[in-house]
């Protein structure tokens, strides 16, 4: 590249004046559009000399454009879920719903006693907000909350078995999202693990043969992400409770996706629940709060008081704690389960799965309707959702769906195209691209979902 192609590149005054940037300087203010300017320059100056482009003052404007609305629009934006998978890790796990956030705006928006004890008038205690609450619903004497359910474990560790022996199944050696994985999470937490038994079958011979003086704790991690069928055994949690017993050592379950106890509509007889693992023996159980107890990020420790005691005297609590967000949210999603009315009233996933076929029906129909009110064409076909974000691995859902339908069948990529453009919206909306179309799983959509799904769709093609 010369050094007469370089010199046209331009100033950063000429550079916000153009007419593409001048109105983002005055909505946005002169020092970011200087610096995004100045990176829009830069960049232009690099693919120059490197790879020979020619310098386009539209070209940089538009970088430039881009870079400050990068940074000064919201990045995290709503999405319309139509994958069918209710509890999507990637877009958010369990959605909150109106009247949660209703709530989050009402308590949040200004001051709050998160630390306050309004009967004393001094200083109080966070979890004293959702203490009892959580003691109630679960059967735990005493409970905690710290940022997610790998804090959970990691403090557990950390407090009970530092530098000393965990034992835990080899079929119960788990990865979930993010590549979290037990074994590393156990040498995070300065403990010895010990595997016992093999993937597919684990005796409760194999963890007493395990135990010596340093061993601390047995520890269950429940496979809610996976499942193995077929020539395979494990030990039930009360012989795991009468051994630990016997040999002095803490039970730690990792339940993890949180179900806290079994609403009598929904068909969840294979999932453990917080409230029975406590009454079968477990000393302390760990969970998440975004998966299947439908609330906000979060790692909650329930089980005998003692125990919790010195998790909450832990000097690593202070860097673990949530803040008033995530407790007002947990305590509203927790407060559901009091009764099963409230829980598929106010909390968005248990409605989704509490949904009757002709439900979903209904609402295949009405998005079919919505699509071809706007002139696109489309059906409605089987489909099978999930309940996802790692739990109930093995729970199919018959579901209902509307794939769209290409007006030219030679168009090997209609579908991918359609797809990616929906994902650039303000409003993205998510769909399945399988067996080369493009469909909405109806079981995660909400109903003011439709309408926006319609235009979008009709506005993309």
């Amino acid at each position: 590249m010369s050094n007469t192609s370089l010199r046209l590149l331009p100033g950063v005054d000429t550079l916000l004046e153009h007419p593409v940037i001048k109105p983002l300087v005055e909505r946005f203010g002169h020092p970011l559009s200087v610096w995004a300017a100045r990176a829009g320059i830069e960049l232009a100056r690099s693919r120059a000399v490197e790879s020979g482009f020619e310098v386009d003052l539209d070209a940089i404007a538009a970088e430039t454009a881009a870079t400050i609305r990068r940074i000064s629009e919201p990045s995290m934006r709503p999405i319309i879920n139509g994958t069918g998978v209710v509890i999507h890790t990637n877009i958010g796990r369990a959605p909150l719903g109106r009247a949660l956030t209703l709530e989050l705006a009402r308590t949040c928006a200004g001051y709050c006693n998160l630390e306050f004890d309004l009967d004393s008038g001094g200083r109080g205690s966070r979890i004293e907000l959702i203490r009892e609450l959580l003691r109630f619903v679960t059967g735990a004497e005493d409970a905690v909350v710290v940022n997610n359910n790998a804090a959970a474990v990691l403090l557990i560790l950390k407090t009970f078995a530092e530098g000393r022996e965990v034992i835990i199944s080899r079929g119960e050696l788990i990865e979930i999202g993010g590549s979290f994985r037990i074994p590393e999470i156990m040498a995070a937490g300065g403990a010895r693990m010990v595997e016992v038994g093999t993937t597919n079958r684990t005796h409760l011979r194999d963890y007493e043969e395990a135990i010596t003086e340093n061993t601390a704790v047995i520890f269950k991690a429940h496979k809610s992400n996976f499942y193995i069928g077929g020539f395979t055994e494990d030990v039930d949690l009360e012989e795991l409770a009468a051994l630990a017993r016997e040999h002095n050592l803490l039970l730690v379950y990792d339940i993890g996706s949180g179900l806290l106890r079994k609403p009598e509509s929904l068909d969840l007889e294979r999932e453990p629940d917080v409230k029975s693992s406590l009454s079968a023996g477990a000393d302390l159980v760990c969970f998440s709060g975004d998966k299947l107890l439908g609330g906000p990020q979060a790692g909650i420790v329930v089980g005998k008081g003692c125990h919790v005691e010195r998790l909450a005297r832990h000097p690593m609590m202070r860097a673990l704690r949530v803040g008033k967000l995530t407790l007002a949210a947990l305590s509203f999603v927790v407060r559901a389960f009091l009764r099963d009315e409230d829980l598929l009233a106010r909390v968005p996933l248990f409605a989704m799965l509490d949904r009757k076929p002709q439900e979903i029906e209904r609402l295949a129909t009405k998005l079919l309707a919505a699509l071809q009110s706007a002139g696109v064409a489309a059906e409605i076909i089987d489909s099978k959702a999930q309940v996802g974000g790692g739990t109930l691995p093995h729970l199919v859902i018959d579901s209902r769906a509307v794939r769209l339908l290409s007006s030219d069948r030679r168009d090997r990529h209609f579908a991918e195209k359609v797809h990616h453009r929906l994902l650039q919206r303000d409003k993205p909306v998510l769909g399945i691209l399988r067996e080369g179309s493009l469909l909405f799983d109806v079981l995660s959509l909400f109903d003011d979902d439709i309408p926006v799904v319609a235009e979008a769709v009709k506005e993309t093609l």
